[in-house]
């Protein structure tokens, strides 16, 4: 509780505007019009430091923007100016929608927008939300991004910090994303009409996720990647649901803490992996400079912390590529990661497993970073700490190793380690005596796990579950008689009830006196003339 109370602290110490900061209103609140109509016209109106206001509306998309030398990223609303605050009066009924008429989110497919058509002619390449391109310290909170789909290219991102895709460099520093919803309604049974992630950051340093909530994507509600060792993120009091991985980062280490969170009802939890895509690979949780984390008082910095995990053991999600691989079923899945710490979280009824750890591979080459081995890059986990959890209720599925924690190396490497763990059932994992064998992770190196039979066996379990085709190997094989749920009829779920996702308190909190926020002024707005841009509330609302 203390260290939450020293978070909202810290954001709130950071709400002070900067000095000659102006306020932009988009839309109306309380009966008084803003000087823009479109979303988009008020980004390219502001300047770095300004705030924008959204009055409660459903903002369509009627056109896209992309960044200069990046036209495959294109975006409902695009931000590369920094330090802008853009801000939802409130988080249900301000609706930033990628569908292009109709209700707000509808699931329509004639209403979808499936982006601008790429130069090859290989169809519609996508489109985001809201995009923030190497724009340090933006803010964008206490509103609802949905329906922006994939396509054939880069779309399919609601809100997205993006220091630079597919550069391997790190490309923004700063932001703040709160109160914030991002969903999708519609999806086709194909990978291009889903939407593939809800709140994204890559190729980013620094930055903090705060109560926001996210569901029904094909990859991963929450998604932090390519920033190797210098993440310096924090997910807090996020609530992740229906989608094939409640969280995915690839390659992301150093510093992240993810805390006070939920994540259920997806087909995996939660991972983290090291894998060739997002580069560089590994992922490593080590703290940088050979450093000690204040919280682990160890050299991991990555920290999963007081979290309740629960209730993931939903195929009928939609799914796409390697996530859809997630084992179904499992609470947590640390693949090929390295140098994390798990301690003190709640991992409840997940058919399959609590937690578990496994080698990931990935095609190659190339091979950065992992073992190559002919079509195979294969990334081990080493170095892992799974401490003080709680689990109840786990491995339901009764398939041979389901249970609460499962470990598996594939080759010889420094050790994971397991203590404090407990289940008021009795703790069970493969291997059996776990917390025995590995107690501490003191950089001992251990033998591959096939050399024992429990853990050779839960090895098969995870890849009879997964039912991915591995390269060069195709689908891994079943015992008779193992059950593992499949997709059987995708479920798009609707987002919980607005008592269920809390709007902020007070939308004006540190904005500069303005008709919306009068502050000391008490002044009235004017009404302006409605300039053209990219999105128009239609006045429609969530509901």
């Amino acid at each position: 509780m203390r260290r939450l109370v020293i978070v909202v602290a810290g954001l709130m110490a950071l709400a002070a505007p900067p000095a000659g900061a102006k306020v932009l209103r988009v839309g109306s609140f309380h009966g008084i019009r803003g000087q823009y109509h479109s979303v988009q016209a008020a980004v390219d109106a502001a300047k770095p430091g300004d705030w924008i206001l959204i009055g409660p509306g459903d903002y369509k998309t009627t056109t896209s923007r992309a960044p200069a030398g990046a036209a495959d990223h294109p975006a409902g609303v695009l931000i590369t100016k920094p330090r802008l605050r853009l801000r939802g009066m409130n988080r249900n009924t301000v609706i930033v929608d990628g569908t292009r008429r109709g209700r707000a989110c509808n699931s329509i497919e004639a209403d979808q927008n499936f982006g601008p058509g790429n130069s090859d002619g290989s169809g519609p390449m996508g489109l985001n939300g809201i995009m923030i391109w190497k724009a340090d310290n933006v803010w964008v909170q206490n509103l609802t991004a949905c329906n922006f789909l994939g396509g054939t290219g880069t779309g399919g991102n609601e809100i997205w910090w993006n220091g630079g895709d597919g550069s391997a460099q790190i490309g923004g520093w700063g932001y703040l994303g709160s109160y914030l919803n991002a969903t999708s309604t519609y999806f086709n049974n194909d990978e291009t009409t889903a939407a593939e992630y809800g709140i994204f950051s890559s190729n980013w340093d620094g930055g903090t996720w705060y109560r926001d909530y996210t569901s029904n994507f094909n990859d991963s509600g929450f998604y932090i990647g390519a920033c190797q060792q210098q993440c310096n993120q924090t997910i807090n009091d996020v609530w992740a649901e229906f989608s094939a991985l409640g969280y995915s980062g690839s390659n992301s280490g150093g510093q992240l803490v993810v805390e006070n969170s939920q994540f259920d009802h997806n087909e995996d939890g939660f991972d983290t992996n090291s894998q060739n895509g997002d580069n560089p690979p590994p992922q490593d949780g080590a703290c940088p400079n050979n450093g000690v984390s204040p919280i682990t008082h160890t050299h991991s910095c990555w920290v999963f912390m007081n979290n309740y995990v629960h209730d993931n053991n939903n195929p009928n999600v939609p799914t796409a590529g390697l996530a859809g691989g997630g084992p179904v079923g499992t609470g947590m899945s640390l693949s090929g990661a390295r140098d994390d710490t798990v301690m003190h979280n709640r991992f409840v009824h997940n058919g399959a497993w609590g937690t578990i750890i496994v080698p990931f591979p990935d095609s190659g080459p190339p091979c950065t970073g992992g073992t190559n081995s002919g079509a195979v890059c294969l990334y081990d986990p080493w170095g892992d700490a799974v401490i003080g959890n709680t689990y109840s209720g786990n491995g339901f599925f009764g398939n041979p190793t389901n249970g609460d924690i499962g470990l598996s190396n594939a080759e010889p490497g420094p050790t994971d380690c397991f203590s404090g763990n407990v289940d008021a059932a009795g703790l069970t994992s493969a291997p059996s005596n776990i917390e025995q064998m590995y107690p501490d992770c003191n950089g001992q190196s251990v033998p591959p796990s096939d050399s024992n039979p429990q853990s050779a066996q839960f090895t098969e379990e995870v890849a009879c579950d997964s039912n991915l085709a591995l390269p060069g190997a195709g689908k891994a094989p079943c015992l008779p008689g193992d059950n593992y749920p499949r997709a059987t009829n995708i479920v798009i779920a609707p987002l919980p009830p607005a008592r269920a996702l809390t709007t902020m308190p007070n939308p004006c909190s540190g904005v500069p006196a303005n008709p919306w926020c009068p502050g000391r002024t008490g002044k009235r707005g004017r009404r302006s003339r409605r300039p053209a841009g990219q999105l128009r509330a239609s006045g429609s609302f969530w509901g």
